[in-house]
């Protein structure tokens, strides 16, 4: 079954939801939640699987489970930060997933306060994107420096931001539901037709 967002991610694509051929895919999902007790992440570390804790490196514990695949950042002060998964339903899942096995471990641990904080996603829009044309049509909130980088940055009044990667695929990152990714992936990808058209044509480009 399809993800029911709209947006694919682990799940199969369903076809008769994207009759354009173009399916938005989730990447990445990045949520907080905080176990509100403090943590002996040494004592984690040396208990629990798939742990690892260099404090000269990083001053929190590494854990990895495989079902949902993510990664943990666990800190002594019980925030906790989840990654990898590929909806928001498998980064829930893997939150709590995290918080009991610290609480098999002995600690206190309670499952507050869990907040997506970032979502990527990916889509193939199948047609070349002109990231000059973006850069020129919307200057006053977008960049563009070929010389750096071979991808546009774009910011919204929300914070909300897009990489635009040469050639036939964009990136969109920084937003707080798959719905809102979703509908500002559509919008770009109108932008990517309409506005880059435009563009050129004022550049002096024959299109």
């Amino acid at each position: 079954m399809a993800d029911p967002q709209g947006l694919e991610g682990s799940q199969p694509v369903d076809i008769s939801k994207h009759p354009s051929g173009i399916v938005p895919t989730l990447q990445n999902i990045v949520s907080t939640v905080n176990l509100d007790c403090k943590l002996d992440l040494k004592a984690i570390a040396l208990q629990a699987r798939n742990a690892e804790y260099n404090p000269k490196r990083f001053a929190a514990v590494i854990m990895r489970i495989r079902e949902p695949k993510t990664t943990a950042l666990i800190f002594a002060s019980g925030k906790m930060v989840c990654t990898g998964a590929k909806s928001e339903q498998q980064s829930k899942l893997a939150a709590r997933k995290y918080a009991r096995i610290i609480q098999k471990l002995g600690f206190a641990a309670k499952f507050k306060d869990f907040k997506i904080q970032n979502i990527v996603g990916s889509c193939d829009v199948k047609f070349p994107i002109r990231l000059e044309g973006l850069a020129y049509a919307h200057g006053a909130f977008s960049s563009y420096e070929p010389e750096l980088l071979f991808s546009q940055e774009q910011r919204s009044e929300t914070r909300h931001i897009l990489h635009l990667r040469i050639y036939t695929r964009f990136s969109l990152s920084s937003v707080k539901s798959s719905n809102d990714l979703l509908r500002r992936l559509m919008s770009y990808l109108n932008d990517c037709v309409e506005s880059t058209c435009v563009a050129f044509v004022g550049m002096g480009y024959n299109l």
